[in-house]
């Protein structure tokens, strides 16, 4: 299994919007090396859902229940969507403030790439995050 963060704006499409709709399809990347995550995404893979711009901060888990396939948005083949489900809401949020000072996220995507929409995530980056948040 592989771990992702995706982003969105919570005024755009919120975590609880995803609880609520239960399962979305990410679409709408328009972005070479998101596009790459996107397609090396698998089914089952976690995915950490992070609000951008406001709140600034990871605040559940997902995981991909469709692999890549052609973007609806758009009609070219080159941009692909997955779809991704609702896991659990984080116990408490960790923001973008506690990771950046902490050496150990010094070369996550999230602290070297902030801009990436779909990023990856190592399994320590994974697994460090849990911790922090209290999530188990």
């Amino acid at each position: 299994m592989a771990y992702w963060l995706v982003k969105s704006e919570p005024s755009v499409y919120s975590w609880d919007m995803l609880v609520k709709e239960k399962q979305t399809c990410w679409s709408g990347v328009r972005n070479y090396a998101a596009r790459i995550n996107l397609r090396a995404m698998k089914k089952g893979d976690a995915v950490l859902y992070y609000h951008s711009n406001e709140g600034v901060e990871i605040v559940g888990i997902a995981k991909v229940v469709k692999e890549a396939y052609q973007d609806p948005t758009i009609d070219d083949d080159r941009w692909v969507a997955v779809d991704i489900k609702a896991v659990k809401k984080l116990k408490n949020p960790v923001t973008l403030a506690q990771l950046k000072p902490d050496k150990r996220f010094a070369n996550m995507d999230l602290i070297r790439l902030g801009r990436l929409s779909v990023q990856t995530v190592k399994p320590e980056e994974w697994e460090m995050i849990m911790k922090l948040s209290g999530t188990t």
